[in-house]
């Protein structure tokens, strides 16, 4: 799944998405994730819903003559016109905490004493944030909880029937398994291609492979964070990947803009979008990331008079690295990778085998985005599983001919792609996720 996150404060109205929805079918991106667009509590958060059932008037057009459910799907049908389908969060963890379900259902909340709790988060440093303006869900113990589950259905089916087809489940580890998976089963009785995408992020990887094992299609992996160095990316990546797929992304709307981390560097944002996107399964980007955004996205003020003048323009860049994704199997499965040793500290050499004998693929990747460094592999082949010829299908000066030894200088953050197949039709992506899922 290639996933393009429109952020709808910076978006605004529904009726102003078209361009990026273009935008987004035109770098090769298959789907568009949104998050929440329902009607927020008195700290205007997206994540802090009041209304589940209510569009936020903010991405409505009120002078217009249809409904509010009648704008979502028109937005809807507009990127299904551009052969996009549309995902968006599902908030059912929490929801505002001056939502009128505190008042009418108290009893689906988790209590502290007599106060309905607030969710909260440890940061790695110890410090604890708590968030006062929701209120937490109580899907584990309590006494109305079948009755909430049903709240959850009927949500999830209103957001079916606006034309969504996919869901990013937000904090979805903080559900007991059983909700998700009777949730999902039932859901999947009346719309079958439904997707549920797990947000397991801030968990350990034993959680996250629970959590997967309840029905989910994907989740998300925390490769953004990677030096390129450490074990604990590919440990991670072996505890999960034959489980469920994994969706990888260089920036999201949690994160500082990369951009603005890298110094403005865009060699860094092409280093990291061509790694996110050949390493999983699946990749994500919010909106913005393509142009070098700097301002961070924030769920609360973020504006569409925000909207920046680009910094850099890598929209075509992103649609090679999609474009390559697409033509070969090997990086739209959770295969097998391995580091492979090189005389250089300075570049990153891996090896990934498709797990259904679909190919392999050797990706290197200068870990500087600021100086050329040179490679020297004494035999490429000997690294491969099969006697297979390598093809170079880098977006950059790719070469007619490898030879041996392969010698190249990487210019700063520059990736070279050698895969072991010629190009094959795109498996559908869902298709392809739930094979690999089961």
């Amino acid at each position: 799944m290639n996933i393009y996150n429109l952020f709808p404060r910076l978006a605004g109205k529904f009726e102003n998405w078209e361009p990026h929805l273009a935008r987004a079918a035109a770098m090769g991106f298959e789907w568009v994730f949104v998050n929440p667009i329902q009607k927020t509590g008195r700290s205007g958060s997206l994540y802090s819903i009041a209304d589940y059932f209510i569009i936020n008037k903010d991405f409505l057009n009120q002078t217009a003559q249809t409904s509010p459910k009648e704008q979502v799907q028109a937005m809807v049908a507009q990127a299904e016109a551009h052969g996009l389908s549309m995902m968006i969060d599902l908030v059912i963890n929490h929801c505002a905490v001056d939502s009128v379900l505190l008042k009418e259902h108290p009893d689906w909340f988790l209590h502290e004493g007599k106060k309905i709790a607030n969710p909260f988060c440890v940061e790695a440093d110890g410090t604890k944030t708590i968030w006062y303006d929701l209120a937490q869900f109580d899907h584990a113990h309590s006494s109305a909880r079948a009755e909430l589950l049903e709240y959850c259905i009927e949500l999830v089916l209103y957001l079916v029937s606006l034309g969504f087809r996919g869901f990013r489940c937000d904090a979805a580890y903080q559900l007991p398994n059983s909700v998700w998976a009777e949730l999902i089963r039932r859901v999947r009785q009346l719309h079958p291609d439904t997707v549920f995408i797990a947000e397991t992020l801030g968990c350990s990887p034993e959680q996250t492979k629970n959590t997967a094992a309840a029905g989910f299609d994907a989740i998300f992996n925390s490769s953004k964070w990677w030096d390129f160095s450490g074990d604990w990316l590919l440990d991670q990546y072996n505890l999960t990947r034959q489980v469920v797929p994994s969706i990888s992304f260089p920036e999201s709307h949690d994160t500082e803009r990369l951009f603005s981390e890298s110094g403005g560097n865009p060699h860094l944002l092409q280093q990291r979008y061509l790694f996110a996107a050949l390493f999983a399964t699946g990749v994500m980007i919010p909106i913005g990331f393509e142009y070098g955004f700097r301002s961070r996205l924030d769920v609360v003020n973020t504006r569409p008079e925000q909207w920046e003048a680009p910094n850099v323009d890598l929209t075509h860049f992103i649609a090679q690295i999609n474009q390559i994704k697409q033509t070969y199997p090997v990086f739209r499965s959770e295969g097998e990778i391995q580091r492979i040793e090189t005389d250089n500290a300075a570049i990153l050499l891996l090896h990934k085998r498709d797990p259904m004998s679909k190919g392999e693929a050797l990706l290197a990747i200068n870990k500087d985005p600021w100086n050329r460094q040179y490679l020297r592999v004494n035999d490429l082949y000997r690294h491969l599983h099969t006697a297979m010829p390598l093809l170079d299908v880098s977006p950059e000066w790719p070469m007619d001919y490898l030879p041996t030894p392969f010698e190249f200088e990487l210019a700063p953050g520059m990736g070279r792609i050698l895969v072991t197949q010629t190009a094959t039709a795109a498996a559908t992506p869902l298709a392809s996720s739930r094979e690999s899922a089961r």
